[in-house]
């Protein structure tokens, strides 16, 4: 069975989405979920249209509240908030060890259409960058 993983953020739209979609795409057995604090309705859609570039499909992701995941085990839970200006959800649930990989807020990019995606783009590549070494230490 593969190791339990849960990704955590504000909004679980964009950079705990992406964490989950290449965490996935290293190892499908790895058992891999990700949450937020506060939700968004939908994932963003400027994340589902980069992380399509690189061949992951995340459009089908929902954001869901971290509350329901509080009452299982894990073996990692990792926060990705990144600047000053936001607070990393606590998760008070049984986890064998916690991590925090930061990140950029992509949504806070402002801009035209290509600037705005060269940050997601930017965020992209730095989560899976950062998550490829979290993974290569775990497996």
């Amino acid at each position: 069975m593969g190791k339990k993983i849960l990704v955590i953020c504000t909004g679980n739209s964009c950079r705990s989405q992406m964490a989950e979609g290449f965490l996935k795409s290293f190892d499908p057995g790895l058992e891999v979920f990700s949450a937020g604090t506060h939700p968004a309705p939908r994932v963003n859609p400027n994340a589902v249209k980069v992380m399509k570039e690189l061949g992951i499909d995340i459009s089908h992701h929902i954001p869901e509240k971290v509350d329901q995941y509080i009452d299982r085990e894990w073996d990692y839970v990792i926060t990705v908030c990144g600047g000053a200006n936001e607070s990393c959800p606590a998760f008070t649930g049984k986890v064998k060890q916690r991590l925090h990989i930061g990140f950029d807020d992509p949504a806070d990019a402002v801009g035209s259409e290509e600037e705005v995606l060269a940050v997601y783009m930017r965020v992209r590549d730095e989560i899976k960058a950062g998550f490829y070494n979290f993974y290569q230490e775990i497996k």
